[in-house]
């Protein structure tokens, strides 16, 4: 079956036990993750993660992992990310069973019509799937606030605009900010609190000034002499560390879906040609340079990392600047070693 917007949110927020396969594809991976989250705590199960290429060896694998039971009695959810092609045989399998003891997810970039993939996946009453497109405008707003929601967020139009642009309408980044800004202004589901523009004054992504990005490409792009100039540029309290902490999260949310779409097949050209206007011209041979070092895991890797060291920055007393030139230098002499 094909979920609409309409219909999406239902269909992961209340899981039909009849359903054992979800499809999210599109050009906004970001949302499908998210999608696929919401899935995951929904059916109140634990992520257990499949890959592709186990599946292409042996499609028997996907119904041995669904039909299996959990070792410590809880639901499981079978995740598959990046999937593609190499999931047919192992979806068909599945849908063919009598019955599962787990649902199964994949995440997918762009698919043609012509996808054997898609094709079943709509056919099917047991599968959903779901396009997922980059949010704008009105729905932008709207994506932020029901986001906003789930972190005891209350947040008025205004303000949700202001946080979709400042994160390019990226549904991953805005949930790492409004995750933060929950923190800091102490809201939960169970207790939600108004949001207003003085807590994202303070701990918002559009509150860095200056290029911090170039120091995330240097570390990325492993140029250590570069780096180590333009850290000297920072003041040495330390109260710039975290606006480029966010600048590093950022490149690396565009980077990792991007070199995974490669691993799985995609030309680097193709990938970087679909990302059209949101990839700026004057970013293109950086890029191109950072994906050719990175693999997807080391992306995921460094994004993990980097995450830590912001909560970290945020509510303990570490040395900021230390701590983020540490941060930087390794991830640095990672790339230069490639």
């Amino acid at each position: 079956m094909r979920a609409t917007k309409g219909t999406i949110g239902r269909s992961v927020d209340q899981p039909n036990p009849n359903i054992r396969f979800y499809l999210f594809h599109g050009p906004d991976e970001a949302q499908s993750r998210a999608l696929a989250s919401r899935l995951l705590e929904a059916l109140g199960a634990a992520k257990y993660v499949v890959s592709g290429g186990a599946i292409k060896s042996d499609p028997a694998v996907l119904v041995d992992e669904a039909s299996a039971l959990s070792l410590f009695g809880g639901k499981r959810l079978i995740w598959i990310e990046p999937a593609g092609k190499e999931i047919e045989a192992g979806l068909m399998a599945l849908l063919e069973v009598p019955s599962l003891e787990s649902a199964v997810v994949a995440i997918t970039g762009t698919l043609t019509k012509t996808s054997t993939l898609l094709k079943v996946s709509e056919s099917s009453p047991m599968a959903i799937s779901y396009a997922s497109y980059v949010p704008e405008g009105q729905e932008a707003e709207r994506m932020v606030i029901d986001l906003g929601r789930r972190f005891g967020l209350k947040i008025r139009p205004p303000l949700a605009a202001r946080l979709a642009a400042a994160a390019d309408n990226d549904q991953a980044v805005v949930g790492q900010e409004l995750e933060k800004l929950a923190l800091y202004v102490d809201a939960s589901p169970h207790a939600p609190k108004e949001l207003d523009d003085a807590a994202i004054d303070a701990v918002g992504a559009d509150s860095s000034e200056g290029n911090f990005q170039r120091l995330a490409d240097l570390a990325l792009g492993g140029d250590i002499e570069g780096l180590a100039e333009e850290l000297t540029k920072l003041t040495s309290g330390g109260s710039e560390a975290i606006p480029v902490v966010r600048s590093l999260q950022r490149r690396l949310l565009f980077l990792a879906p991007a070199r995974a779409r490669i691993e799985r097949g995609e030309t680097l050209e193709s990938v970087l040609t679909s990302f059209g206007r949101t990839l700026f011209w004057k970013d293109k041979a950086a890029v191109t340079s950072m994906l050719q070092k990175w693999s997807a895991d080391e992306l995921a890797t460094a994004a993990d990392r980097t995450s830590k060291l912001e909560r970290a920055l945020m509510f303990t007393s570490a040395p900021e600047y230390e701590a983020l030139g540490e941060e930087l230098f390794a991830i640095a002499r990672k790339a230069r070693s490639r």
